[in-house]
């Protein structure tokens, strides 16, 4: 507490503010949320209630307690400051009145300033001690000048006679008198004015007297020379005041003194925490020996006298110059005898004076280079520049080419007519840009800087914020004067650059550039304060003024922040704008004016235009001649750097192929995979019938086997036949979709005759390939492109820790990428590696040599760790470098693709403290490295936004950098939790969403076959390692430390509980699950795993009771645990229903595997299994309790009777979901809210839970059973078929047709389910086997058709498809029936869809239509599948998604063609004639765009009718 009464509030840090908020009793809860809006001391000043409950959700009490604690805060620093002026004005009052010439004390307490500048502070805030710096005077003589003082800034020292020429100069508060009424401010000031210059005059020496600068240092605060300035209501006053020249000097000389004395100069004071103006008074006094020769000057100074209420005149007087103070003459004889001495004096120095030295010629153009390149040669790529300017005259705007170049990140733009006519006029015609306000740049509470970034496109196209108005805007955004832009948009450029400087660009990674071009007012000014702030120092900030008048306004607010020789260094002044441009672009190594070239289809090429280019900002653009312009200087000098950083492990780039290509370097190896992927490539270029406008390419790879660089190597190779780009990551599927039909299409004059485009999409979700094929498929058929023409190519680069296996689903896509070295590939990398190590030492281009050792398991391994243990000999394991390497190898051996942002790395390391000069920070960096980490080390720099980060250079040297720097004397676990723990990383700003990204992975993101990795977890790689090497406790701490980490989030919780569960801590189990349920109470997957906890413990006590005699007493705890896992799980199915973008069905499955065992538990009590099977029934099914259950089970008995229709309410769930939808699709995402278990054959499972069910719930055998329907079919109950039907493995349609499906199955059970099925649908029909007859059984089906199930009206849409021998009329009744049917079926069909993407809940097609009668006119999909003749599901899904299955013979054969037709994209059925007949298009692009007669094969599904592989007839 003592920091904090120490320092003034306004300089109060977050910490500081936490530590105040926690001494007055606010909860910690609150503390930190505060402490995460970043609140400091001068936002806690500024703070409201409305912002605390909105922004906080804090409550009433709270908010009251904060407001009024701080305005105790402030009010308690303005009694300080009332005492301290009230003080202040006593001292000043009895020195004038004792109307001596000594000083006024300055004001006490240094940060409250004077009663005459109260209007200063800001009303809420508390004065701080500012600051103070050097300031250079106004140059003397010189009137009419746009020149400003900077509040706080000192002045030299007052000064005496120097050279006669050179002013001396006096200084005078003057803040108290400045506040008297007019008669008596003219009197004080006229007596200082002519007293110093009676003193300069008779010295014959130039001199200003200051009015408004403090003239001693005593204890106020003050300094001596500190400008303060006041308040001025009327200039006429202290102009006026030389009007006292007639009554104070003689008649003789009233005209020689007014010549000497110059009228008063106003100079405005600025202060970045005021709007109100003060200003220092100045006045010159030059006595030019012309006027002076061979005079003496006395003067009768005036006082204003309050007795008398009359200004008196003091004794005539004669004042001289002595040293810094202006004293009477005491011997006048002696200064007369020297009069004619000081007259030729002041006429030799007069005379030197008209001979001025011209200014030495600075070297500007060098200048400007060193400060914009930051001392290289050229211009860096990476580098951000952020402009700040305002009105371009049209001469300016000729000369703007250098800026066309510059990568502008955004321009402050104060010219408000700059889109009309303006900068922005003419840069628009060169570039894409947003168009942006500085309100524009305020983050939404629930919005990411990330998700920010990507919303307002700031790292791919310059964001051009006008800063006073627009005029061309027709929104209400007006240009303001000075003091009313202060007032309303102050706020908004304080906002918009304090979230530039803080979140978006890290510091070092960009330059300020002040471009004065014309007047400089007080908001341009505004920006620099603002920017100077939030950076923490001018080193990145430079100014370009041709204007020296310009320029001096900005240097003088800008002394206000730092000393003038900074400001000097950092300033290029008087270089004309034409002279600016021709130099920079000397030193720029890419210009606008060059042009990017695309083939086109006629096999020419076309110029893409740099804005046309930044439009399509989702795609990297791969020209023709791409690197062409390229500076042979930057090839020399660069081409070195650029091979070994490839060699070592970077990802290679479009320089490294030209550099090849050119000959500058050696060849980039071809590998075989390349050209198993120009093969396909070529295989999907050509035109067919059957060829889709979208096609894929999957290249699966070893990380750091060169999959990366086989892609980029087919775009490089392909570029000038095909129109090749690389997906950036960050867009959305819909604007990557548009910018690739815009990138196709641009400059070809026909959408059907265009160049193909081959996209490259690297290590992205299987989901947003899929979602971005069917968005240019939409495209393609939206266009109507012919049929057959290849318009896209996906080639999707994938890693994988197992390629092989992904590849083996379908070669007709897939392409692997392997450690293991063909033959051929031996040979080129064996010949490659020799010329490689006659440049490089082998370390240089280890990931090199570990590819050409071809990775072999145990050669590999044995390099690898010989390599690392030769490494890190004699590394300090205590250096703050060694434990960065430990992070980055413990994130590289788990998370595929993590790494360190260098500005994480700087604050681990502490460089800001040691490197001063960010624009020698990269050097820095890399210097504080050790020489381990510089070789282990790959320096990343993100395409999109430039800022660069580290990973190592390989994951296997990574892993064994882990093991090796661990040793046996720390585990992993404890690395993770240092990891944790660690805040420097865990709060640092800049990159902070990738490291907590990266982070949460490493102990939440479970590895999935799916994604590439050898097998399936339960937990994250690190969690599995650390369980099962180390021990289940420190698995368990660590995971417990992520939950405290992660604001104890809910899926660390639910992670929790599944680890505990999973090692058999079931209470402990049961806590972390219902604290993860209380935070997430409405999330499936989360109640999901509580029901497994008591699922898991149910399990764990039904084996503890198998050991002994099972009693109803020794059994209720483990029924209490199996029915509150049911509980959970019919929670888990509530939420799931709800979940409108997810389907969750493990609730379900889970209930039905609970209640089984639940009653298989049941069941084998004595109790009931000494009787008959009817006694357990006849508990479980009507009001009966036996005595020996009836007080332990006391609890159960009204839970336990629902069992057999919660049962049989999930079996049906199921069996319907399971009816509607495809159940092979890999929907297996990796998110926290991955389910417990996953079903790899569900309907199979749904037929064995069946048969279970149906089993407990029978108390007869299938043979008997079978005897009693044959002998006696009425003696069945509804409830006993039921069961019998289940008990056999049917019970719903789904169960039965699974049964049908495979291939091994007993003709007479099928018989016989065949026949109970039928028999199931009516009760008072023991057989029937007709087809007729099973049409009239289902008018027995409810009229009421919403009320029917969905089975029952499938069964419908079958059995009145209507036959070619009905009549007319016949047709057209069943056609009613059908489309009635149907109605219903689609409404079930799209409540169950919700608003789950299409791709993961794809219709399942059942039967398809052939020729033939009854049964006869369906055939099921089993039976395509095996005349196609295929093995895997992917080949399968490929083939049907293709169309080629249709084209055999064998299929064509089978099915039947069904004529229609199509109306705008709609297919519709040949045959009703009350009503149209629409069908869906399984494949919406195959239908004809046109309206056309079509053929098509009709497949059944529980949507509806649909139709596969349509053809215009006669096509």
């Amino acid at each position: 507490m003592e920091e904090l009464s120490n320092t003034p509030v306004e300089k109060w840090t977050e910490s500081m503010v936490s530590t105040w908020l926690r001494s007055i009793g606010v909860k910690e809860q609150y503390v930190k949320k505060l402490h995460e809006e970043e609140v400091d001391g001068r936002i806690l000043l500024e703070i409201t209630e409305d912002f605390l409950k909105k922004e906080t959700g804090m409550k009433s009490g709270y908010v009251h307690l904060i407001i009024t604690k701080r305005n105790e805060l402030i009010n308690a620093s303005r009694e300080v400051q009332r005492q301290t002026d009230t003080t202040h004005e006593k001292t000043v009052q009895k020195r004038d009145d004792k109307n001596n010439d000594q000083k006024p004390a300055s004001v006490k307490g240094g940060s409250i300033t004077s009663s005459a500048q109260k209007g200063e502070i800001k009303q809420d805030s508390v004065a701080v001690r500012t600051t103070k710096s050097d300031a250079k005077p106004r140059p003397f003589g010189k009137r009419g000048i746009d020149y400003t003082y900077v509040k706080h800034g000192v002045l030299q020292p007052e000064s005496g006679v120097i050279d006669l020429i050179t002013p001396c100069h006096e200084y005078k508060a003057f803040t108290i008198a400045a506040a008297l009424d007019c008669q008596r401010v003219q009197a004080k000031l006229a007596k200082e004015i002519f007293k110093f210059a009676t003193g300069c005059m008779n010295m014959r020496s130039n001199g200003t007297i200051h009015f408004g600068v403090m003239d001693g240092k005593d204890n106020s605060g003050y300094v001596h020379g500190e400008i303060i300035g006041f308040p001025i209501q009327n200039k006429d006053t202290y102009a006026d005041a030389l009007n006292l020249i007639d009554r104070c000097f003689s008649s003789a000389n009233v005209e020689l003194v007014q010549q000497c004395i110059r009228p008063p100069e106003f100079i405005l004071v600025i202060d970045p925490n005021s709007t109100e103006e003060h200003y220092v008074v100045e006045v010159d006094i030059v006595p030019s020996i012309s006027i002076v020769r061979n005079r003496v000057f006395p003067v009768l100074l005036p006082n204003f006298k309050e007795k008398k209420n009359k200004i008196e005149f003091e004794i005539e007087t004669i004042y001289r110059r002595l040293g810094s103070r202006t004293q009477p003459v005491t011997d006048r004889n002696e200064f007369y005898h020297g009069v004619q001495s000081r007259d030729a004096q002041r006429e030799e120095k007069e005379q030197e004076h008209l001979f001025t030295i011209p200014d030495l010629c600075q070297d500007l153009g060098r200048k400007l280079i060193m400060l914009v390149t930051g001392g290289k040669k050229i211009m860096e790529k990476d580098k951000w520049y952020i402009l700040v300017t305002n009105k371009f005259s049209k001469e300016d705007l000729n000369n703007i080419d250098f800026l066309l170049n510059m990568k502008l990140f955004c321009v402050f733009d104060f010219d408000p007519g700059s889109k009309e006519s303006g900068l922005c006029h003419e840069y628009v015609k060169h570039h894409a840009v947003n168009l942006h306000f500085m309100q524009n740049y305020k983050i939404p509470s629930d919005t990411s800087v990330r998700e920010f970034e990507g919303q307002l496109h700031l790292f791919e196209q310059t964001s051009w914020i006008f800063c006073n108005g627009r005029s061309d805007f027709k929104g209400n955004e007006p240009p303001f004067d000075e003091n009313t832009w202060s007032k309303t948009r102050r706020t908004f450029l304080k906002d918009c650059v304090s979230l530039i400087c803080k979140d978006i660009l890290p510091k070092g990674t960009f330059l300020v550039v002040f471009l004065l071009t014309s007047p400089v007012e007080t908001p341009l000014l505004n920006t620099f304060y603002e920017f100077f702030t939030d950076m923490e120092g001018h080193e990145d900030i430079i100014c370009i003024s041709e204007s020296e008048e310009n320029f001096r306004k900005w240097r003088n607010f800008a002394l206000g922040s730092c000393d003038i020789e900074t400001v000097n260094t950092s300033s290029v002044v008087g270089m004309k704008m034409s002279h600016v441009n021709a130099t920079l672009q000397r030193v720029q190594t890419t210009t606008t004016r060059a042009a990017k070239y695309l083939p086109v289809y006629i096999k020419g090429d076309c110029c893409l235009e740099t804005r046309d280019e930044e439009k399509m900002c989702s795609l990297e653009i791969l020209g023709t001649n791409q690197c062409e312009d390229t500076n042979p200087e930057l090839i020399e000098l660069e081409k070195g750097s650029i091979e070994r950083e490839f060699y070592l492990g970077g990802k290679v780039t479009w320089m490294n192929f030209w550099l090849a290509e050119k000959g500058f370097v050696g060849e980039v190896i071809q590998r075989d995979a390349y050209h198993d992927v120009t093969n396909l490539l070529k295989d999907s270029l050509k035109w067919s019938l059957s060829q889709m406008p979208v096609n894929f390419i999957n290249i699966y790879h070893h990380p750091g086997s060169g999959g990366s660089t086989v892609a980029r190597q087919v775009l490089w190779n392909n570029r000038k036949e095909l129109r090749c780009a690389v997906v950036k990551p960050s867009f959305s599927v819909g604007v990557v979709s548009e910018h690739a039909v815009m990138l196709r299409e641009y400059e070809e004059k026909d959408p059907q005759k265009c160049c193909s485009v081959l996209l490259l999409v690297e290590d992205c979700e299987k989901e947003y390939l899929e979602d971005l094929k069917n968005e240019l498929e939409v495209a393609a058929y939206t266009k109507k492109i012919a049929h057959g023409t290849p318009c896209f190519i996906l080639l999707s680069c994938m890693r994988s820790y197992t390629p092989e296996d992904m590849c083996k689903g379908s070669h007709l896509q897939n392409v692997s990428v392997t450690h293991r070295l063909s033959p051929e590939e031996k040979r080129h990398f064996a010949r490659k590696r020799q010329m490689l190590e006659r440049q490089f030492k082998p370390e240089f281009i280890l990931t090199f040599v570990l590819m050409s050792e071809e990775f072999e398991d145990e050669i590999i391994a044995k390099y690898v760790k010989q390599f690392v243990r030769h490494l890190l000999q004699g590394i300090d394991h205590a250096n703050a470098v060694t434990q960065l390497i430990r992070y980055v190898a413990l994130l590289n051996t788990y998370i595929q693709n993590s790494f360190i942002s260098q500005s994480h790395c700087e604050a681990l390391l502490p460089l800001a403290l040691t490197v001063p000069m960010d624009r020698f920070r990269q050097h820095a960096f890399e210097a504080s490295l050790s020489e381990q980490a510089k070789l282990v080390f790959i320096h990343l720099r993100d395409e999109r936004t430039h800022i660069k980060s580290v990973r190592i250079i390989h994951p296997l040297v990574a892993k064994e950098i882990l093991h090796q720097l661990l040793g046996d004397k720390q585990q992993q676990s404890d690395l993770a939790l240092d990891l944790l723990n660690n805040d420097v990383l865990f709060e640092h700003r800049f990159g902070r969403e990738d490291y907590v990204t990266f982070l949460r992975a490493l102990f939440m993101r479970r590895s999935r076959i799916s994604k590439g990795y050898e097998s399936d977890s339960f937990f994250s790689p690190l969690i599995e390692h650390v369980r099962k090497k180390e021990n289940p406790e420190k698995a368990i701490k660590v995971l417990g430390e992520a939950y405290k980490r992660f604001n104890k989030d809910a899926f660390f919780a639910q992670q929790l509980a599944r680890l505990n569960y999973s090692h058999e801590r079931f209470e402990e189990a049961e806590q972390w699950a219902d604290t993860a349920a209380k935070k997430q109470p409405n999330n499936s997957y989360i109640l999901d795993t509580k029901g497994q906890v008591y699922r898991r413990w149910f399990t764990a006590k039904c084996k503890a009771v198998e050991k002994i005699i099972k009693t109803p007493e020794n059994t209720a705890d483990a029924i209490k645990t199996a029915l509150k896992a049911i509980e959970c799980f019919q929670a888990c199915q509530k939420a799931a229903v709800a979940d409108v973008e997810s389907m969750n069905n493990s609730g379900f499955f889970a209930t039905v595997e609970v209640c089984c065992n639940l009653l298989k538990l049941i069941s084998s009590l004595r109790i009931f299994s000494k009787k008959t099977s009817s006694e357990c029934l006849k508990y479980l099914l009507t009001e009966y309790i036996p005595k020996e259950v009836e007080k332990p089970w006391e609890h159960f008995h009204f839970k336990l009777k629902k069992l057999h229709a919660i049962v049989r309410q999930a079996l049906e769930w199921i069996s319907e979901d399971l009816s509607y939808f495809q159940t092979d699709l890999n929907t297996d995402d990796e998110t926290s809210e991955s389910c417990e278990q996953t079903l790899r054959h569900p309907k199979r499972w749904l037929v064995n839970k069946s048969a279970v069910y149906g089993k407990f719930f029978s108390d007869a055998s299938l043979s008997s059973a079978s005897s009693l329907r044959q002998s006696n079919p009425d003696g069945l109950t509804p409830f006993t078929k039921r069961m019998m039907i289940c008990h056999l493995g049917g019970g719903n349609i789904t169960t039965v047709l699974s049964i049908l499906d495979q291939k091994e199955n007993d003709a007479d059970a099928v018989r016989i389910l065949e026949d109970i099925i039928l028999l199931a649908v009516s009760i008072q029909s023991p057989k029937l086997a007709a087809f007729s007859d099973l049409q009239r059984l289902s008018h027995l089906f409810p009229q009421d058709q919403s009320k029917c199930l969905s089975s029952a009206l499938f069964l419908c849409m079958l059995l009145f498809w209507p036959e070619e021998h009905d009549t007319d009329d016949e047709k057209e009744n069943k056609y009613e029936t059908v489309l009635s049917a149907i109605e219903f079926l689609q409404k079930t069909y799209w409540s169950k869809m919700k608003d789950i993407p299409h791709r993961r809940r794809r219709i399942y097609t059942h039967f398809f239509l052939r020729n033939g009668v009854g049964y006869e006119k369906f055939v099921h999909k089993s039976k395509i599948e095996d005349l196609s003749k295929l093995t895997s599901v992917s080949e399968k899904r490929l083939k049907w998604f293709r169309g080629e299955l249709w084209k055999t013979t064998e299929i064509a054969d089978v099915l039947k063609h069904v004529t229609g037709w199509t109306e705008n994209g709609t297919v519709y059925l040949e045959g009703p004639k009350k009503k149209k007949f629409p069908v869906h298009a399984v494949y919406v692009h195959s239908v004809p765009y046109d309206n056309e007669n079509v053929t098509f094969y009709l497949g059944f599904t529980f949507r509806g009718p649909v139709a596969y592989n349509i053809k215009p007839t006669g096509g």
